[in-house]
C-alpha cells in the first residue's frame, strides 16, 4: 500500500508564505516527506514587498525598512546575500541623515526656527513613549529644565494617563500650553501665531504617526494595547539591492514548480467535524477552489493573505471559507485594525531648479517637514487640495535624486488612488510651490511624472498593515494565529493554519513579523509530524 505524502498548500507568496515554504523544504527535502505547494493569486512573488523602478531609480512600492538591525533575521539574510551594498543608488532617504539638516516650513513659505519646532517634537515623542509604555522603567516625573516637553509630560501623566488615541494627544497639548504660559515672546510668521504653529507642528507629528501605524485616525488606535509592540535595537535601514532580494533568496531554495503564480483562491472548504461536509469527502480534508475553476485537495493549508482580505472574506455572504470561520476567529479579524498607507513618487521637472533671479538652485533638494494650516482654516491656501494637507514630509529618495517621496495615510491615501496623474501633478505642484516659492526663491515646483501605490484597491491586499484598534487587544493577534480546527474536535488536525504580520502579537505590521509567523506555522507542522513519528531529526 502506497502512503500519500502530506500535502501542504501555502496561500500567498509573500514574506510569510515563502518563509514557511523555505523552512518546510530545507528541513525535509532530503527525506521527501511533504508535498509543498505555494499558490499565489498575483503575477509576482513578494506580496506587500515590491521593489520596482521609477525614472531610473530603484524604489520600494511596499515594505521599505528593516526596523532595527540588532537581532533582525532579515538583516542577517541581507548580510548573507550581500544585499546591503550596491553600486547603484536606491531609496534610502539619506537626505535626512546627520549631514543634512531637516528643514521645517509652514504653509506660506515660512522657515521655522528649531527653537519653535524642537520643543513640540520632544513633547510628541515623550507622549508617544509614555502612551506605548516605553517610559515605565524611567522616572518620567523628573523635570528636565532644558525641555518644556518634559514639563508637559509631568502634567500629562497626571491628567490623561488613561486616555488613548488622538483625544489623549489633544488633551496633552492643552496641558503643555497650560505649563508654558510664561513662554518667551514670539514674533510670529505672517498670519501664524505661536499657538497655531505649535498646534500645526503637533498635527504634523500625528500625521507621521498615522503612516507608521496605518491608523487613518489616531482616535482608532489603542496605545495601551500597542505597548506590547516590540522593536529590535539599532538603526532602521533600507536594503541597497531592494527588499525583493530577501524574497528571492527565500524562493531560490524551492524546486521549480513549487510556486504557482496566477492561482487565486476563491473558496476553501474544510471539515470542522469528521464527516462529509458540503458535498465532498476526501482523504485530504481541505479543498481549495481557484478562479479558473480548478480545485486542489490538501492535508494542510497555510493562509498568509492580508488582514484586509480576511476582513472582506468574513463580510462576504458567499464567504472564502466553507463552513465559515468560527465566531471567535471572525470577531478577532473584525476587531483588529487594518489601514492604508500609500507612497507617491514624483519626478522633479528640470525647470524646478531655476530661481527667480535666473540662477540654478543647488541640485540637492532639501528634506522637508511640512506644517499645514488646518483643512478648515480660513487662512489655508485655497489651491492646496485636501488630500495633500496631511502629508508630513517631502524628501528625495536619496541625497542627489530628483525623485521626491510623499507618504499618505487613511482617507487621503485612498483618495490618491482614484486620482489621475495630471490631477496629482497639479495638486502637488500647487502645494509645494506655496511652501517653497516665497522663502526659497523657486519660480515654481513642477513635476514631470508621478507614480503612486494603490494598496487599498488591490484585491489581493485591500490595505497595507495591521494595528491594534480601540476594542481589540494583543489577544486578538493570538486568536488570529490559532489553527483550525481546535484540538478538542475529532476532525483531522491543523487543516487551516494562519500566518502573516497580523498574526504576530509583538511584531505585527512588519516584514520580520511576517517572517516569524511563517517560521511558526512551518514549525507547527514539523512538530506535528515529529510527534506522529513521520518526521525525525
Amino acid at each position: 500500500m502506497v502512503v500519500k505524502k502530506p500535502r501542504i498548500v501555502i496561500v500567498g507568496a509573500g514574506m510569510a508564505g515563502l518563509t514557511a515554504a523555505n523552512k518546510l523544504h530545507s528541513v525535509t527535502a532530503s527525506k521527501d516527506l511533504f508535498e509543498v505547494c505555494v499558490v499565489e493569486g498575483g503575477s509576482r512573488i513578494g506580496g506587500r514587498i515590491n521593489t520596482s523602478e521609477f525614472c531610473g531609480d530603484q524604489i520600494e512600492l511596499g515594505a521599505t525598512w528593516i526596523h532595527g538591525i540588532g537581532g533582525s533575521p532579515l538583516h542577517k539574510i541581507a548580510q548573507q546575500t550581500h544585499s546591503l551594498l550596491s553600486d547603484k543608488p536606491w531609496e534610502c532617504m539619506d537626505g535626512n541623515s546627520s549631514d543634512q539638516t531637516t528643514i521645517t516650513i509652514a504653509e506660506g513659505g515660512f522657515h521655522l526656527d528649531p527653537s519653535i519646532v524642537n520643543p513640540i517634537t520632544r513633547l510628541f515623542k515623550n507622549l508617544m513613549d509614555h502612551a506605548q509604555g516605553k517610559n515605565q522603567k524611567n522616572n518620567i516625573t523628573e523635570r528636565d529644565t532644558t525641555a518644556r516637553g518634559d514639563e508637559f509630560l509631568h502634567s500629562f501623566c497626571k491628567k490623561v494617563s488613561t486616555r488613548v488615541g488622538s483625544a489623549g494627544l489633544s488633551i496633552g497639548l492643552d496641558a503643555y500650553w497650560d505649563s508654558s504660559k510664561d513662554q518667551e515672546e514670539f514674533k510670529g510668521c505672517g498670519i501664524w501665531n505661536r499657538k497655531l504653529l505649535e498646534e500645526a507642528i503637533f498635527a504634523m507629528h500625528e500625521n507621521t504617526q498615522r503612516t507608521y501605524t496605518s491608523a487613518g485616525d489616531l482616535l482608532n488606535l489603542d496605545y495601551n494595547a500597542e505597548s506590547e509592540y516590540q522593536m529590535f535595537p539599532g538603526e532602521e535601514i533600507t536594503i541597497a539591492k531592494g527588499y525583493l532580494s530577501i524574497i528571492e533568496y527565500l524562493a531560490s531554495a524551492l524546486p521549480p514548480g513549487v510556486i504557482q503564480l496566477g492561482r487565486k483562491v476563491t473558496r476553501i472548504q474544510w471539515q470542522p467535524e469528521r464527516h462529509e461536509q458540503n458535498g465532498f469527502c476526501s482523504s485530504r480534508p481541505v479543498k481549495l477552489h481557484f478562479c479558473d475553476g480548478s480545485v486542489m485537495h490538501a492535508d494542510h493549508v497555510i493562509i498568509t493573505v492580508s488582514l484586509g482580505v480576511l476582513k472582506a472574506a468574513i463580510g462576504d455572504d458567499q464567504g472564502m471559507f466553507q463552513p465559515p470561520l468560527p465566531n471567535y476567529k471572525a470577531e478577532a479579524i473584525s476587531r483588529l485594525g487594518f489601514g492604508v498607507v500609500n507612497k507617491l513618487f514624483m519626478q522633479l521637472s528640470p525647470t524646478t531648479h531655476h530661481c527667480k533671479d535666473g540662477h540654478h538652485r543647488p541640485k540637492r533638494f532639501p528634506y522637508l517637514q511640512l506644517v499645514f494650516h488646518s483643512p478648515h482654516s480660513e487662512m489655508r491656501h485655497k489651491k492646496i487640495p485636501w488630500w495633500m494637507r496631511r502629508s508630513p514630509t517631502l524628501c528625495p529618495i536619496y541625497k542627489n535624486s530628483s525623485v521626491l517621496l510623499c507618504w499618505f495615510a487613511g482617507e487621503e491615501a485612498k483618495a490618491l488612488e482614484s486620482l489621475k496623474d495630471e490631477e496629482i501633478i497639479n495638486g502637488a505642484s500647487d502645494t509645494f510651490s506655496s511652501f517653497l516659492c516665497s522663502g526659497y526663491s523657486y519660480n515654481e515646483v513642477q513635476f514631470s511624472k508621478v507614480l503612486k501605490t494603490k494598496w487599498a484597491t488591490d484585491p489581493l491586499f485591500l490595505g497595507s498593515y495591521s494595528y491594534v484598534a480601540v476594542g481589540s487587544s494583543g489577544e486578538d493577534f493570538d486568536t488570529m494565529a490559532e489553527p483550525l480546527p481546535r484540538e478538542s474536535t475529532s476532525s483531522p488536525p491543523l487543516q487551516i493554519l494562519f500566518a502573516g504580520e497580523a498574526t504576530h502579537r509583538t511584531h505585527y505590521s512588519t516584514t520580520h513579523g511576517a517572517y516569524f509567523s511563517g517560521l511558526r506555522e512551518a514549525n507547527r507542522l514539523l512538530q506535528h509530524y515529529h510527534c506522529l513519528g513521520i518526521y525525525n531529526n
